[in-house]
């Protein structure tokens, strides 16, 4: 029989067979699902409010307040609840820190900068970010 010119393709075989995806999307769901477990703070026990600079009050999250403090600008209020504090109103022109929202997480701050107040949710394991340096 005579060869004619008939090439034999084959098709392009992926160094990866279908149980070792199954491993990768498996890995790639475990690295995704510890990240918050590892990269966070743990839950908050306290809520630290300061005044310029210094600890105006150190409030434990198991209570439930709303306590005012006055800047240079006029009154800024943080109300906390049971696990959360968050700024409710600030006489600040931009609100970053009333945006922030519901603290929860020990190391979440928020910052009133133009009245000079603070709140920062502290607990039992320390963070260390950038600023800390």
């Amino acid at each position: 029989m005579e060869s004619r010119g008939v090439e034999s393709k084959t098709l392009p075989h992926s160094p990866l067979l279908p149980g070792d995806w199954l491993v990768v999307l498996a890995g790639a769901l475990l690295v995704g699902l510890s990240i918050p477990a590892f990269w966070r703070g743990g839950l908050g026990e306290r809520a630290i409010i300061r005044q310029e600079g210094q600890v105006f009050a150190d409030v434990d999250l198991r209570s439930r307040r709303e306590l005012e403090v006055a800047g240079p600008l006029g009154v800024t209020r943080i109300a906390i609840e049971p696990g959360r504090a968050r700024v409710v109103s600030d006489p600040g022109p931009r609100q970053y820190c009333v945006r922030q929202g519901w603290l929860t997480r020990a190391g979440e701050i928020a910052i009133c900068a133009p009245n000079r107040v603070s709140l920062q949710i502290a607990g039992r394991t320390r963070l260390y970010d950038s600023l800390s340096y």
